[in-house]
């Protein structure tokens, strides 16, 4: 065979590979919005702080709250030295019912009591925030919205990370009160069973395969599901009376021999084009192993389908389930926080075949916590990082599908 023709069935083989292999989701163009914020940055989400219709950034570090504003992420300072170090977690909603964004705040942490606040604007958009108390909770680890008690507001559903009552971590629904700058945000212990509860997301109750709530009772329209040593649970209205509630272990998570090695650390929920929904997880808490599991109906006999995405994680400790490419097909978002060689993000794309196909998108955040929204208004969905050992925010902007 002649040299030229040697040349031309080698590139058309090595055309072949490159044609065969799967793409890419999406690509990113990473965006440094601040190299160092502080310490850590323990938390990121997006809000519109400014109540101008775009979606602005906000950061949370030990012992500050930032927000970025759109388009240009121009820093601001929200608060800085009021709470009590360090800030953990933050949850935003309009709580005063004005029409403006405010933001409840977990601080104290890991063990300075827990403190429980909300945040409203100042009376510019450089003023301070003002701090209202909620309450006290030792281990305040991590807070979201969600409607879980019957009523057409939502609720602050609230998690400690360890016990903070005698054995076992107290799951608090705080109700928003008529008055929340002066009365009382009474309560509901949801649950009280589970250990080393490391996040929990409320979701609609049809997401995991249960019916939708009947107008006439009094249970509410989403479940919480919780993250924890336990593994995955389903804190759930009681049938017989929906005022209280059960705890039903959904999956065991990893299984290891010390406290430490079982369970699972992080929960989101994400679907199919085919309507089939899927739970993902990270196992352990800051764990190793990040996770999949086809769910069918919620009270089904069959065991859950398992798929390990990854094992290779170190830190395990930020998740996230999107339609990056508007497939139909949600992706999995994994940040990890400890070098492996590298920190970094990850994300995971299902093939036509049923596999799950890695793609790093990151190796400059050791990743602490990582949200999903469109941030740029083009209509794609961004991923926005913030940084543990790397002290960063950074906005990976999606690009679009890779051509």
């Amino acid at each position: 065979m002649r040299p030229a023709t040697i040349a031309l069935t080698l590139l058309s083989t090595l055309f072949a590979t490159l044609s065969a292999a799967p793409l890419p989701a999406v690509e990113f163009e990473a965006q440094v919005i601040d190299p160092n914020p502080g310490k850590v940055v323990y938390a990121v989400t997006g809000a519109d702080i400014d109540n101008d219709g775009r979606t602005d950034l906000v950061a949370v570090t030990e012992n500050a709250i930032y927000w970025y504003q759109a388009p240009r992420w121009r820093k601001r300072t929200l608060l800085s030295g009021t709470t009590q170090a360090d800030n953990v977690c933050i949850a935003p909603l309009d709580i005063d019912r004005n029409g403006h964004i405010d933001l409840a705040l977990g601080a104290g942490w890991p063990t300075n009591g827990g403190t429980i606040q909300w945040l409203s604007p100042g009376e510019t958009i450089d003023s301070p925030w003002q701090v209202h108390e909620i309450a006290a909770e030792a281990w305040t680890h991590r807070m979201r919205w969600g409607r879980v008690l019957g009523s057409d507001e939502p609720q602050l559903v609230v998690s400690p990370l360890n016990e903070s009552i005698r054995d076992g971590v107290r799951l608090l629904a705080f109700t928003i009160p008529a008055d929340p700058r002066h009365d009382r945000w009474r309560p509901t212990v949801l649950d009280a069973s589970m250990h080393r509860l490391h996040n929990h997301l409320c979701i609609d109750r049809e997401t995991v395969g249960l019916p939708p709530v009947d107008p006439n009772s009094q249970a509410g329209s989403q479940i919480t599901l919780a993250a924890s040593q336990e593994g995955v649970s389903a804190i759930v209205p009681d049938h017989k009376d929906p005022r209280r509630f059960r705890r039903v272990e959904l999956l065991a998570g990893a299984e290891g021999q010390a406290a430490n090695e079982q369970g699972a650390g992080e929960v989101k929920v994400g679907r199919f084009a085919d309507g089939r929904r899927f739970i993902a997880t990270i196992e352990p808490m800051h764990g190793t192993h990040a996770v999949v599991y086809e769910i069918g109906e919620f009270f089904s006999a069959e065991a859950p389908r398992r798929t390990v995405l990854t094992d290779q994680l170190r830190g395990g400790h930020a998740l996230w389930c999107a339609d990056l490419d508007k497939d139909g097909n949600d992706e999995v978002v994994v940040g990890y926080r400890q070098p492996n060689p590298q920190v970094g993000v990850l994300v995971f794309d299902q093939q036509p075949d049923g596999s799950w196909q890695e793609t790093r998108i990151s190796s400059q955040v050791a990743c602490e916590d990582l949200v999903v929204a469109d941030f740029t208004g083009d209509g794609y969905l961004d991923i926005l990082a913030g940084g543990r050992a790397t002290h960063n925010v950074v906005l990976f902007v999606n690009q679009g599908r890779s051509q």
